[in-house]
């Protein structure tokens, strides 16, 4: 009697110590899911520390309620709400088995110690590609990263379609698995960029991708926060395969969209899910929908079996749905629901953004794109999906100021990194030369404001204080001084050569630190009793390959922010000069000088074109006579890809419009013009042809401008747009920041000559 008693407190005993375990390992999945859940919270106020832990101070009642762990498991709004706890931990242990990857562990930076090059193995004999997937090879290909040589290469990008690994898609690729350990160089993934769109099939949509990626970094859009390996993986968007390739369509935030709000406050237009995995926010937006200021259309209407399984609200909700056009909404909303649907990432955040519509994100675990460097609270609100029915109170409660900017932050992030598959990629690339490079890495500033980071190369500067862009901002101004550099094409035989009244006249500004001379004729220097005598020093240069775009090489002689850009034959007063340089200390970030040109659309031949007329418009300030600041030599000659470069040396021309070009992509604002004396010609330039040593004149030429209109339209080929803007604007002594009487104006010969 005693051993079966025994017997009875030892079985009791297993049976509740067996309890505990497995209640241990629900709270413990339970604390681990509940510290991924917390991490998006709105925080929209100014002061504000994104800490993504709650909500606005508007909504600070609310947090008893989100803190109460009770009402977190009961949720029927959390994601993976089809699987067990246990079901949720295979997966996520199976999905990666290097999850614990980081660039120090599964990166070997040996390769990149030439350079951060990046290599496309060849596309498979017999297979092909998705639309998207060639236009995400064709940027890497297209961008100044792309090697040829596997030797030379730093990372990898494969040429087998990973994009749809969705098993009942028609664009799944079978035996990727067996395809990519063939790779001669995939050493379990190393080194190597995996891209994604999509992953997992209906309907549990897991983020399984029916092959091992091993040590790869994914580059994956809808990822999961439980599967994302911070500063190795990289969050990617949604993006449509009509997307653009490059350029992209621009926002549709104007200058004179005042007030800041819209017709509508916030709106919503999609599917509902009635089968299989699908997000319930959406099932309950009706809860909310008002049909006047708060439009959340959703319908049923989608897949072959749709009428099967519709229920009651189907007919009605079908109706109403018919009735808004969905730009409509979108361009006059100032919030834009962005619920997630089968999977966390949608193609509504793309859309929302370039409709400067202010995403409001309800997905729960969405590690957002490009997190690793986007400021996201300056351009969307984070919701949470369980406090839908706190969404109105929380739009209505953010000012027309918050809105606006808001609004100009979702344009910027749009135009800078979303707008085309190319800006895409490129930012891709870019975050993972940063880490390489950590040294010299781009910060948070450079990625969140203007012109954005993929402009703004750390190579040349990690101090945000020595670009043009961060003056204002930083309360910086540029050096008082300016370098000259002349560009000499024909041997120097006279004192009374305009290159040595050029020298005479610059040397003899307040402004001028020193004036450098890149002997690019083909005539040995001349001594140095030929140069005239100045109190600023002379420094000759001869480059060894004399071609046209080495007048933008970024000497390390040129140390002051400002570069006076001439022609030998420019025909400058010393006022000029004075006051070209007040002008550009203004506006330092663009091109400021003397002569304009314009560009045209020629809509008879369907291209681009160029004039030298003198019109109330311009496009163009050339480089003959002209200040910008340095960095564009370095932008200019580490930017832009050799092609063009190439072009413009083999043409020995439109080197300057390659520059407008560059300038105003960046800015995206016009050059200055300003007011040049009464008298003022431009002398054609005298070239000295090496064969033959007679003297011509490339603008007598009748082959110059067909050439420049040629070198119009492969420009805006390779930007993927036109960047030149037209202006009316002249900046003259007479008028500017001079508050004194004409009498005593300090440029007066320049309205005079």
């Amino acid at each position: 009697m005693q051993a079966k008693k025994r017997y009875l407190l030892v079985s009791l005993g297993a049976c509740l110590l067996l309890v505990a375990y497995l209640w241990g390992l629900q709270i413990g999945e339970f604390h681990n899911q509940n510290h991924h859940q917390h991490i998006y919270r709105v925080a929209q106020r100014p002061g504000l520390r994104l800490h993504r832990q709650h909500w606005p101070e508007w909504t600070h009642p609310l947090s008893p309620y989100l803190e109460d762990g009770e009402q977190e498991q009961d949720s029927p709004l959390l994601h993976h709400q089809h699987t067990s706890p246990r079901e949720r931990r295979e997966i996520r242990n199976n999905i990666y088995k290097s999850r614990r990857c980081r660039m120090d562990t599964c990166f070997d930076f040996r390769r990149c110690q030439r350079g951060f090059k990046v290599y496309v193995y060849p596309l498979p004999k017999g297979e092909k590609v998705s639309e998207s997937y060639q236009k995400i090879l064709t940027a890497v290909e297209d961008s100044r990263f792309h090697t040829t040589d596997v030797n030379q290469a730093c990372l990898f990008v494969l040429g087998i379609d990973t994009l749809d690994r969705d098993q009942l898609s028609g664009q799944y690729v079978h035996n990727v698995k067996a395809k990519i350990q063939s790779l001669p160089t995939w050493n379990d993934g190393r080194n190597h960029l995996i891209f994604n769109l999509y992953s997992g099939t209906w309907p549990d949509y897991t983020e399984e991708l029916g092959f091992d990626i091993g040590q790869a970094i994914l580059a994956k859009a809808s990822i999961d926060m439980d599967n994302f390996r911070p500063h190795f993986d990289v969050s990617i968007p949604l993006f449509s395969k009509d997307h653009s390739q490059k350029g992209g369509d621009k926002g549709y935030l104007t200058l004179n969209n005042v007030p800041p709000s819209r017709k509508y406050l916030l709106v919503f237009k999609g599917k509902r899910y009635l089968t299989g995995i699908g997000s319930e926010t959406r099932n309950a937006l009706y809860h909310i929908h008002n049909g006047e200021d708060i439009i959340l259309l959703t319908t049923c209407k989608h897949g072959k079996d749709w009428e099967k399984h519709k229920d009651t609200r189907c007919d009605r909700e079908n109706e109403e749905y018919s009735k808004f056009d969905y730009q409509e909404l979108l361009h006059n909303s100032s919030f834009c629901l962005v619920p997630r649907g089968r999977r966390l990432g949608s193609f509504r955040f793309l859309e929302a953004l370039q409709a400067a519509c202010i995403p409001v994100l309800l997905s729960n675990g969405w590690e957002l794109p490009f997190s690793e460097i986007i400021d996201w609270s300056k351009a969307a609100i984070i919701g949470d999906e369980r406090l839908l029915l706190q969404v109105p109170s929380i739009t209505r409660s953010v000012d027309h100021d918050k809105i606006l900017a808001l609004r100009q932050q979702t344009q910027f992030l749009w135009d800078a990194y979303f707008s085309s598959v190319a800006k895409i990629v490129l930012t891709t690339l870019e975050i993972i030369q940063d880490r390489i490079n950590s040294h010299i890495s781009r910060n948070k500033l450079m990625w969140n404001s203007l012109p954005g980071g993929l402009y703004v190369l750390p190579q040349f500067s990690t101090d945000a204080a020595v670009f043009p862009f961060y003056y204002s901002s930083l309360g910086k101004s540029p050096s008082q001084e300016f370098t000259a550099v002349i560009q000499a094409v024909t041997p120097l035989q006279s004192q009374l050569q305009p290159l040595v009244k050029l020298i005479i006249a610059v040397a003899k500004s307040k402004f001028c630190a020193q004036i450098i001379v890149l002997w690019n004729c083909d005539k040995p220097l001349p001594s140095k009793n030929k140069w005239p005598s100045t109190a600023v020093p002379i420094t000759v240069i001869e480059g060894e390959r004399k071609t046209m775009s080495s007048r933008f090489f970024p000497h390390d002689v040129i140390l002051t922010d400002a570069v006076l850009s001439l022609d030998e034959d420019s025909v400058l007063s010393t006022n000029e000069v004075d006051f070209a340089f007040f002008v550009w200390h203004s506006f330092p970030d663009r091109i400021v000088g003397y002569p304009a040109r314009s560009h045209y659309w020629d809509s008879s031949k369907s291209r681009w074109g160029y004039t030298s007329k003198w019109t109330n418009e311009y496009s163009m300030v050339l480089t003959g006579a002209a200040f910008y600041h340095r960095y564009y030599h370095y932008l200019y000659t580490h930017y832009l890809p050799p092609s063009l470069l190439t072009m413009v040396d083999r043409m020995s021309n439109c080197e300057d419009i390659l520059m407008n070009f560059l300038v105003s992509a960046v800015t995206k604002l016009p050059p200055i013009k300003v007011t040049q004396k009464k008298q003022y010609k431009e002398t054609m330039m005298q070239q000295v042809h090496s064969v033959t040593g007679s003297k011509t004149s490339r603008w007598a030429d009748p082959d110059h401008f067909a050439q420049r209109q040629t070198c119009m339209n492969s420009f805006s080929g390779w930007f993927g747009f036109m960047p030149l803007l037209h202006s009316q604007m002249r900046l003259d002594p007479v008028l500017f920041k001079d508050q004194v009487s004409i009498l005593r104006k300090k440029y007066r010969d320049i309205e005079r000559l």
